[in-house]
């Protein structure tokens, strides 16, 4: 088995892994009512901008290896290294899914009886699905050896995470106000000590 074959097989795991987790909650958010959203077609465009980089490309390559021509061969420790980011991504997905429960949303929503949740592996990061969404794509980049694949994930995902980031930020401010601001105030984005 080629390195690239267990890339791309390590990269299936992650996109299954992805949505095994997301699949109960988004059961369950859909059962919760929505107070305010700022769902349109910003958001609409965001979201369609992701899904391509993180799922459309990757997939198309993982089922085809399209486009042979942007192709290469990758190292042994590009692969191992791409797994780890991929066991870490699943593993803060799955944390950060399982702090915010019933008040998880695929978009920018609020819910009825929304509460801040501000505990967990929230008590350090505002947005740490975010920071598992770049572990994700991260490990594509490592994974699938493919210009256009594997970095489809940063470009697509960055573009979300750079358009929506403001947007969220503002609505959770006008939801939760002085409560919003303290949380802000002590903790970091994505990364501690950082951003």
């Amino acid at each position: 088995m080629s390195w690239t074959s267990i890339g791309v097989a390590a990269w299936v795991v992650l996109a299954v892994g992805w949505y095994v987790i997301r699949f109960s909650f988004a059961r369950r958010a859909k059962r919760a009512r929505v107070a305010a959203s700022a769902r349109g077609t910003a958001e609409t465009v965001r979201m369609a901008v992701s899904l391509t980089g993180l799922g459309i490309l990757p997939g198309i390559f993982a089922a085809t290896r399209w486009p042979r021509s942007l192709s290469y061969e990758p190292s042994a420790l590009q692969i191992v290294l791409g797994c780890i980011a991929a066991a870490f991504a699943l593993v803060l997905f799955r944390l950060t899914h399982k702090a915010l429960g019933k008040m998880w949303s695929v978009s920018l929503d609020i819910r009825e009886d929304h509460k801040l949740v501000t505990s967990g592996i929230y008590s350090r990061l505002r947005h740490p699905m975010y920071l598992a969404f770049w572990a994700m794509a991260v490990a594509q980049a490592l994974l699938l050896p493919n210009w256009l694949a594997g970095l489809s994930g940063l470009v697509g995902f960055g573009t979300l995470f750079f358009l929506r980031i403001g947007p969220e930020e503002r609505m959770m401010e006008e939801a939760f106000g002085d409560e919003f601001r303290a949380y802000r105030a002590r903790t970091a984005r994505i990364i501690p000590g950082i951003y």
